[in-house]
């Protein structure tokens, strides 16, 4: 690995644990730019903490489309690491800049507090950021097989980012964010505001009910097919076996979703990933 492609494992690494370990399954020459991605995506979805009002967030998600869409690239990403290492990635696979594109405008929503309006604005936001970037994976491993599996991605994702948004409910609470759609709501008798109160322990309750459930339901249509993935596109799904996990923790009782992060064991973690890298789904 060059300087850069190391500074992007170490950025994965760090904030994004399962990724981390999903690649280390991936092909010994395919990690650095699957930790190129896995970091683009990690600094992304930091710029929300890192900032104490949405413009600063919009000009970065700006200069990032800059990156991508300057006639001279290596010079726009000059002293950025993660973005020359990503840069590369993007040569060498061709990877489509039109996906990265559609990710960022994607993540403007990160930025503010609005409400998440119905579930398919919620599958919309999932297919632009968590399947994108298990497409965009999978095209580093495997092109030709990656095209013939694009709808699997998008349940894949979908499952994944759900669960992952229903473990971030805390965080996202105490920032004054509602990622679970108004109409999923409403037809539990629970409002965002109330849900951001904290106010409705029987609303909240139906409320993480009905979000388990829209996850498990992309997680079941993607299982029912992820028998077709060849081997050489796992290490891209690789996260999405710990969906259902996470989901079934919360679903369990065990933990307080309005201010724990479910997790599961690091035991766990690993044989999970072992068991669908060795034999698939």
């Amino acid at each position: 690995m060059n300087p850069a492609q190391r500074h992007a494992m170490d950025i994965v690494r760090g904030a994004d644990t399962d990724r981390y370990l999903a690649t280390l399954y991936a092909p010994k020459r395919h990690r650095a730019d699957l930790f190129a991605l896995y970091a683009f995506n990690a600094e992304i979805a930091a710029i929300r903490d890192r900032i104490s009002a949405p413009l600063p967030g919009e000009i970065r998600l700006q200069w990032w489309r800059d990156v991508f869409v300057a006639s001279d690239r290596p010079e726009a990403a000059q002293g950025h690491p993660v973005a020359k290492a990503l840069l590369q990635a993007i040569e060498r696979h061709r990877l489509p800049v039109a996906t990265f594109l559609s990710y960022l405008d994607a993540r403007v929503f990160d930025l503010y507090d609005d409400p998440m309006p119905t579930r398919n604005d919620l599958e919309g936001y999932c297919g632009e950021t968590a399947s994108a970037l298990i497409q965009l994976a999978a095209i580093i491993l495997d092109a030709d097989a990656a095209a013939k599996t694009a709808r699997l991605a998008g349940h894949a994702g979908c499952a994944q980012a759900i669960a992952g948004l229903l473990r971030l409910l805390p965080i996202h609470r105490a920032r004054g964010q509602c990622y679970l759609p108004a109409d999923m709501l409403s037809a539990v008798g629970m409002t965002r505001d109330a849900l951001i109160a904290g106010e409705d322990g029987d609303g909240l309750a139906r409320a993480v009910a009905a979000m388990t459930a829209l996850g498990r339901e992309h997680l079941a249509v993607f299982e029912t097919g992820a028998g077709e993935l060849p081997a050489s596109l796992r290490p891209a799904y690789l996260p999405v076996a710990l969906a259902g996990a996470y989901l079934a923790r919360i679903a369990d009782g065990r933990v307080d979703p309005l201010r724990e992060v479910a997790d599961i064991s690091a035991v766990r973690r690993h044989a999970l990933l072992l068991r669908r890298a060795a034999g698939g789904w």
